[in-house]
């Protein structure tokens, strides 16, 4: 019985392509502001004239924009690199070979990184509720009603949550119930094909 066949080793200029790959992610997705040009070039491509890198640096980072503003899925990132290496002045098929290796690593975080830098407003984290019976109040006829008690937790990812308490009687939650089946009601319309 044979052996099973070992890929062959990865080209020499795959590492530091890779690697650049991760730096340009890190600088423009994950807010890494350590992750310099200099920085980059100095370990990756020492040897590189400063405007060579540069040239090299722009077009892997054009072409990773261009991946990640499409969330392109592995069909879509094989022709759009096909058609990369075929053009004047394109990309190495050996090149494309790792875009494509980095992409299918990193596609998930870097398109949640470009949602959560999309948002400019908190979002609901999580909501937590319960129903109380109201057991003191100005007015007796109040006394022993049911109340809604929702808390929401608010925030941004990577920031101090906000929490947000909110108390419903009946009729607030009938109201409140009716408003959500309104929105959900217009979400639909929105997403349906037709």
């Amino acid at each position: 019985m044979a052996a099973p066949e070992q890929p062959p080793p990865p080209p020499e200029g795959s590492k530091p392509l890779s690697a650049l790959l991760s730096g340009i992610a890190q600088a423009a997705y994950y807010g890494n502001a350590d992750i310099t040009e200099e920085l980059l070039r100095g370990q990756l491509y020492p040897e590189a004239a400063p405007e060579e890198f540069r040239a090299l640096r722009a077009k892997m980072g054009g072409l990773l924009q261009s991946i990640a503003s499409a969330d392109m899925d592995l069909n879509q990132l094989e022709a759009f690199l096909t058609a990369q290496t075929k053009k004047q002045g394109g990309i190495t098929s050996d090149q494309a070979a790792v875009i494509a290796k980095f992409w299918k690593n990193h596609r998930i975080k870097i398109h949640e990184s470009l949602i959560n830098q999309s948002r400019w407003d908190n979002v609901l984290k999580n909501m937590n509720w319960r129903v109380d019976l109201k057991s003191q109040s100005r007015h007796v006829d109040q006394i022993n009603t049911p109340v809604a008690i929702v808390e929401m937790e608010l925030g941004k990812n990577g920031q101090e949550s906000e929490f947000l308490c909110l108390e419903f009687d009946e009729a607030k939650v009938s109201q409140m119930l009716k408003k959500l089946s309104e929105i959900e009601e217009s979400m639909t319309l929105l997403t349906q094909t037709t």
